[in-house]
């Protein structure tokens, strides 16, 4: 929907798990710059949160942050939500996924393409951008979120334009 001065403003909900600390941080760096874009944020932990599938149509954008357990496991904390899903009414919602993954394993963040293959296959609108970050977020990474939440914003612009 509009907002003041005519910017494009969404009820986005961002949701995560964070082992270490790192995903949080990412998590906060992207909820910040998107917030200053002019968005309502809601952020859940997977750890802490009751996630209400049946709500995730009454958001303009879905984002999911994960780590990626051992050599290429999705955490246990998501293992529900990635089941859930099936069951979830996504089609058509834009969805994104990022998150902190580690280069010494080959299978290098992919949880993160797990949990953004299932949603495109289960027909969201999947930001082809798979954001991953090489354990903590340093300032080049900082404006890779910045630039993440700018594409978010464009994105429900351009379906909110569609729509019109």
């Amino acid at each position: 929907m509009k907002g003041n001065g005519g910017i494009w403003m969404g009820k986005i909900l961002m949701m995560y798990a964070s082992q270490s600390g790192n995903t949080e941080m990412i998590t906060d760096i992207i909820a910040h710059n998107l917030s200053k874009l002019g968005h309502e944020v809601v952020i859940k932990s997977f750890d802490f949160d009751t996630i209400d599938m049946d709500t995730l149509i009454d958001y303009d954008a879905v984002l999911v942050g994960t780590y990626t357990w051992d050599d290429g496991e999705l955490p246990y904390e998501v293992e529900d939500f990635y089941v859930d899903l099936e069951d979830a009414d996504i089609a058509e919602l834009l969805f994104g996924v990022y998150g902190s993954a580690d280069s010494f394993y080959d299978t290098y963040g992919l949880a993160i393409d797990l949990i953004a293959d299932r949603a495109r296959n289960l027909g969201a609108n999947v930001i082809q951008e798979r954001l991953k970050i090489d354990l903590t977020p340093d300032k080049k990474d900082e404006v890779r979120c910045a630039a993440y939440a700018k594409t978010v914003t464009e994105m429900i612009e351009a379906g909110e334009k569609a729509l019109t």
